[in-house]
């Protein structure tokens, strides 16, 4: 797959097990530049995700180094696919590998991930920053819900979105009840780390 621009070759991959030199040496910088102080959850948590097999991770990559990053879940009781986390490396943004690494997962859940949709929880508070990436996924195909959620242990508001991928999922299009998949699907990351 040729990259944004038709430049270097943008590759996809997917991992389903801990691999702490490509989190260490790869991901968790663009991670942590991306989501610290922005409910990043610590790398134990991640680890125990992928212990508990609740979680992928997919990389976008250039000339063998990783540019874009997701971590994905499935969300139990329904046959969704939860966005945890997206990021594109700082100096590689602005050039459409969101967008590729968008339909890249589309085509992963679609085709070995078992999902007929795909959920994302996004900031509530309309800041210059948050309404860009809500427009990033509404260009996504994303459908912003009304519910606003305010969990217990973080400061911040969230909205879910969702996209359907085939029209017979299952997945609620109510916020609030989508909240209700969400939050087992947190409790789960955190529980045994």
């Amino acid at each position: 797959m040729r990259g944004a621009g038709g430049k270097q070759p943008l590759e996809f991959n997917t991992i389903s097990k801990w691999d702490a030199q490509l989190w260490k040496n790869q991901i968790s910088p663009i991670y942590h530049r991306a989501f610290d102080g922005k409910g990043a959850k610590p790398e134990k948590i991640i680890r125990n995700m992928f212990r508990k097999q609740l979680c992928y991770l997919h990389i976008g990559i250039v000339e063998n180094q990783v540019v874009a990053m997701a971590v994905t879940g499935k969300l139990e009781g329904t046959d969704a696919l939860i966005i945890d986390y997206l990021a594109v490396d700082s100096k590689w943004q602005y050039r459409g590998i969101g967008m590729e690494m968008m339909r890249y997962i589309q085509k992963w859940a679609m085709t070995k991930g078992n999902a007929r949709s795909i959920v994302i929880e996004v900031e509530s508070e309309e800041t210059p920053e948050t309404l860009a990436r809500n427009q990033f996924w509404k260009k996504c195909g994303f459908t912003m819900t009304e519910y606003i959620h305010h969990y217990i242990w973080v400061p911040e508001s969230y909205r879910a979105m969702y996209l359907i991928l085939v029209p017979d999922t299952n997945i609620p299009k109510q916020g609030e009840e989508l909240f209700k998949y969400i939050e087992r699907f947190h409790k789960a990351s955190y529980q045994g780390a």
